[in-house]
């Protein structure tokens, strides 16, 4: 056999002494395989792996139906808000033994659509997607059940029901960050709202309002500011400092800010210091979401985590799920996963003095 040679289950067969279908019994590990004594076994393996054995993983398709992969599709990879997401999908398919296919969809529709078709037309026995953005339209997913590709969405909640999904409770979230900073004795807070086309703005904002009615707190619409629309997430620091350095342009005080999401808030926070105003002294900041760089600013930010990882894993755990229900021609029901948020309190936020 030459040294590039593929090694075949009949060139483990003629070195190992055994016969092909023998050989192919145990290196598939076929059911007849609890059959052949365990010396066999070892012997058989032991030889393919002298020889380097590959099991061909067209045969093996072509024979199962099975492929052992998964599409990981992400809106934006540059996101901080992807990266512990990704860390979650990619543990838990490894723990399973499944292949993640990540691909990059960069906001952009048409390389969301392309890249779609292509993971379709490799296999993948289900698609973990992060909805962490806005530009592609995310109901090009809703036809993917007629189609029987188990789909999860990951980050976002969704309006259809034809596909699972894990997302935060922002409502809650925005609440409980709200009324972190009342506490504080805080009154006169700033607002950075999210984009009109995200439904978390909406929720966020409802948990915010929900709160301030409950005790009375007076919302100055003038200290509310609103980011852009656009494609790239992160521009939601820039958004951040601009709009923050307009508030404090025109002169309009507050004592506390509360922005969208983490990056807008860091944005707010260097404005503010570019200004002299002190952090958490003079003003309190405050974020969403809790990426790396909450943790690493200078103050660290006060923030709402989203248990980001666990999404990713939870996400993982239900399109297997569907895999196998699909597996055993059984319907499997839809699930919409609401997780919890957590406020951490860092440095950024102080009691009013």
């Amino acid at each position: 056999m030459s040294k590039d040679a593929v090694v075949t289950i009949r060139d483990v067969a003629r070195e190992s002494g055994y016969s092909v279908s023998t050989v192919s019994i145990v290196l598939n590990n076929a059911p007849l395989a609890r059959y052949i004594p365990t010396e066999t076994k070892e012997r058989i393996e032991t030889t393919a792996k002298r020889l380097g054995y590959r099991p061909n993983p067209l045969a093996r398709y072509l024979r199962s139906r099975r492929t052992n992969a998964v599409g990981v599709m992400v809106f934006d990879l540059t996101d901080p808000f992807c990266t512990p997401i990704l860390r979650g999908i990619e543990n838990s398919l490894y723990q399973a033994s499944y292949l993640p296919v990540l691909a990059d969809a960069h906001n952009e529709p048409h390389r969301f659509e392309r890249y779609l078709e292509m993971l379709l037309d490799r296999r993948v026995e289900g698609l973990v997607v992060i909805a962490n953005w806005l530009s592609v339209d995310i109901n090009l997913l809703a036809d993917l059940k007629r189609r029987r590709i188990p789909t999860v969405i990951v980050g976002r909640e969704i309006e259809f029901d034809s596909i699972c999904n894990v997302f935060v409770d922002n409502e809650a979230g925005a609440r409980t960050m709200l009324e972190h900073l009342h506490r504080l004795g805080h009154r006169h807070i700033a607002f950075i709202r999210g984009p009109k086309t995200l439904l978390s703005r909406a929720q966020r904002w409802k948990g915010i309002r929900q709160f301030a009615q409950s005790v009375n707190l007076k919302i100055n619409t003038r200290l509310v500011v609103e980011m852009p629309e656009t494609r790239d997430p992160n521009l939601s620091f820039e958004a951040g400092e601009k709009l923050t350095e307009n508030l404090l342009r025109h002169g309009r005080a507050f004592t506390a800010l509360l922005a969208y999401d983490d990056m807008a808030a860091l944005g707010a926070m260097r404005a503010l210091l570019r200004r002299g105003v002190r952090v958490p002294e003079q003003c309190s900041i405050a974020g969403f979401d809790d990426v790396a760089q909450a943790a690493l600013s200078v103050p660290s930010l006060t923030t709402i985590r989203q248990p980001m990882e666990a999404m990713g894993a939870i996400g993982v755990g239900l399109v297997l799920d569907w895999v196998a229900a699909s597996n055993q021609k059984r319907e499997s029901p839809i699930v919409s996963k609401k997780v919890a948020a957590e406020l951490v309190v860092r440095e950024s936020t102080h009691a009013l003095k």
